[in-house]
């Protein structure tokens, strides 16, 4: 997404007599990351994505604590890689100069034997996922029309590709069946990403089945099957937040698992069927859950995390045992970490580089929210040089308007200068992540205003569409 940042002077007092070191823009730019980790069957490996040589490549680590090795050398980022649940194959995903035209490649996992899927170029591919058996991929392309994308499947042994189901619309993989019978294809509505349907697929007769029919707009997300008979997803159909659902296969009918009052943000089901872990999207922070399938829903704690931050990539080993995702706050580049569902441990996998700026120089933002027009708040992330303290006149302690906010360190009376962050989209929201840009010029005495205006998500379906105005 992209952002706007306007500049603009708060007059109060502060004082920039800032004690620490001042380091290099090109070293905030230069702080790394490692993200979407996904396990090798047997679950001793894990490879993940990291931009350590400058573009996002594939590097493996044999666990639990062995050393990275890099395993793909492009120039372009590679924009997934997946390991075969079966077997010793990976399969990631590239597009030339960042065209968004991705295509499918598959290697070892010591990084030998690459070898190309798709070759067209001017064809877009989204990946779904693996078969449960390893001997296929789910994918979604425009092949047969650039204006619309239907979805695939492909025999990974001699590339043969099947046509699984043709629609003259924006259809999604989003499941299969562990026999592979029964995929669930997502279609976008009129409201592209705020509203879909969820399709069940027969893939041997074709036969299609709307599971989702509503009125208005609805989400339903992060869709995967419980059994052969039973999905579990998130949905905010007639209700303001994506809440976790289920719907037996037998008769379609869904049941809704909570009534949490914030979003579902991910979630990942173990290759059993038996465990499920997920996240809560709490005011922009990630909140991480892990339970049995069947006992969603039910009070449970949710996994201590090393800070406040943000939650993705959520992966289980085969055996269900393991947990792996990455893990992102304004003090923590993103990381890769390992979850024992059993132990509830957790343990740090990668650490990416910062670059030689001390992590404790790195600001946190304080959550503010302020009224607008209408009455209504406006949440924002307020970043602070250090040493500065903010006072306000407003009595409420979780409502402050920007106008009332003075700041002090000392008698000595100067200006303070605020970067204004408007982020893109317009829906989308602005969450509390590491952000190396925020930090270097917070470094240089200024203060950051992110704002989440209306038309943000995670604040409800309502205020998601405040923006939708001609």
């Amino acid at each position: 997404m992209k952002k706007i940042f306007v500049l603009f002077a708060l007059f109060a007092f502060c004082s920039f007599g800032f004690a620490q070191e001042k380091y290099t823009i090109q070293q905030y730019l230069n702080i790394k990351s490692a993200s979407s980790p996904s396990f090798s069957a047997d679950g001793k490996r894990i490879v993940y994505l990291t931009n350590v040589s400058g573009t996002s490549q594939v590097w493996a680590i044999e666990l639990p604590n062995g050393a990275p090795r890099q395993l793909t050398k492009y120039d372009d980022n590679i924009s997934f890689a997946v390991f075969s649940p079966a077997g010793d194959t990976i399969v990631f995903g590239k597009a030339v100069g960042g065209n968004e035209n991705t295509q499918f490649y598959t290697m070892k996992s010591d990084g030998t034997d690459v070898r190309e899927l798709t070759a067209s170029p001017q064809i877009r591919h989204n990946f779904g996922d693996w078969s449960g058996d390893g001997k296929r991929i789910y994918y979604a392309s425009n092949k047969r029309d650039k204006n619309f994308f239907d979805v695939y499947a492909m025999d990974i042994a001699d590339g043969r590709e099947t046509l699984v189901y043709q629609q003259d619309g924006s259809n999604n993989f989003a499941a299969a069946s562990k026999d592979g019978s029964r995929i669930i294809v997502s279609r976008s509505g009129t409201e592209l990403g705020l509203d879909n349907n969820l399709y069940l697929i027969d893939t041997k007769t074709k036969k299609e089945t709307l599971l989702t029919p509503h009125t208005g707009a609805a989400q339903f997300t992060d869709v995967a099957f419980t059994s052969n008979d039973e999905i579990i997803f998130g949905t905010n159909d007639k209700r303001e937040f994506i809440n976790l659902a289920r719907i037996n296969l037998k008769d379609n009918k869904m049941q809704f698992l909570d009534s949490t009052s914030w979003d579902l943000d991910a979630g990942a089901i173990s290759e059993n069927g038996k465990t499920m872990a997920y996240t809560i999207n709490h005011d922009g922070f990630s909140e991480l859950y892990s339970a049995g399938t069947k006992d969603i829903g039910k009070p449970t704690a949710a996994v201590k995390l090393p800070a406040q931050g943000i939650v993705g990539g959520l992966r289980f080993s085969n055996d269900g045992n393991k947990l792996a995702f990455s893990f992102s706050s304004a003090k923590y580049n993103s990381d890769v970490w390992l979850y024992d569902v059993q132990s509830k441990s957790l343990t740090q996998i990668t650490k990416s580089s910062r670059s030689d700026i001390p992590q404790t120089s790195f600001v946190e933002p304080q959550l503010i929210k302020y009224k607008t027009f209408d009455g209504r708040e406006i949440p924002a992330w307020y970043y602070l040089p250090k040493n500065i303290r903010i006072f306000s006149s407003s009595s409420d302690s979780t409502t402050q308007s920007i106008a009332l906010i003075t700041i002090k360190k000392s008698e000595e009376k100067t200006s303070l200068p605020v970067l204004v962050s408007v982020h893109g989209g317009p829906e989308g929201q602005e969450r509390p992540g590491f952000n190396p840009l925020y930090q270097y010029y917070i470094s240089r005495g200024y203060a950051v205003l992110a704002t989440n205006v209306r038309g943000s998500t995670g604040y409800g379906k309502t205020f998601t569409h405040l923006d939708d105005v001609e």
